[in-house]
């Protein structure tokens, strides 16, 4: 096995995280699992709702400011760190600048063996997810369902619609695997 990145891709309420749990339960040697969410959670409460880091519309559109930017460059880097010291990562993001946010992360991870997967969920199944959640403004996870797709290279696709986290994982571990990453 030589992928040490596996970057999971999707929109909100697709089911990333519990695909990231799953594939720690699958995947034969430890692996770390770090989110969007565990950053934006880690940022101070000002940043998460300003101009400046991070704010969500009333209609679930999501836009980022300078110091969101600045600060997510440098969580992605101490991921990259974290890799580079000998642990592996799973990686589980919202790309909202398609492929300008998967490029961002290929500067980052440059050298290391990368899996690129994307979590694809139909609008409606993620909305109602979004809905039973709670914790999320109405209207992200249909807006992203497919906008952070468009563009993006993978190496695998996934979709949890009607599938499960554990089958989805067992299709991902199988790739991991197999070496079958192209890598950065």
């Amino acid at each position: 096995m030589t992928t040490q990145v596996i970057v999971l891709n999707g929109g909100s309420s697709s089911g990333k995280t519990a695909l990231a749990r799953a594939l720690q339960t699958v995947l034969p040697e430890p692996w770390l699992a770090f989110g969007i969410d565990d950053f934006v959670d880690s940022m101070p409460p000002a940043l998460q709702e300003s101009d400046a880091g991070l704010e969500v519309t009333a209609d679930g559109t999501v836009s980022v400011g300078a110091d969101f930017t600045r600060l997510e460059a440098a969580w992605r880097a101490g991921l990259a760190a974290t890799v580079r010291a000998g642990a592996r990562v799973v990686v589980d993001d919202v790309f909202l600048g398609g492929p300008h946010s998967q490029e961002r992360w290929r500067d980052t991870l440059a050298g290391l063996d990368v899996l690129w997967v994307g979590v694809r969920c139909e609008a409606a199944v993620a909305a109602a997810r979004e809905s039973a959640r709670g914790d999320r403004v109405h209207g992200m996870a249909e807006k992203q369902a497919e906008l952070v797709h468009r563009g993006v290279v993978y190496d695998i696709e996934v979709d949890t619609t009607r599938t499960g986290s554990l089958d989805c994982a067992r299709t991902i571990a199988a790739a991991v695997c197999t070496g079958s990453g192209r890598g950065v």
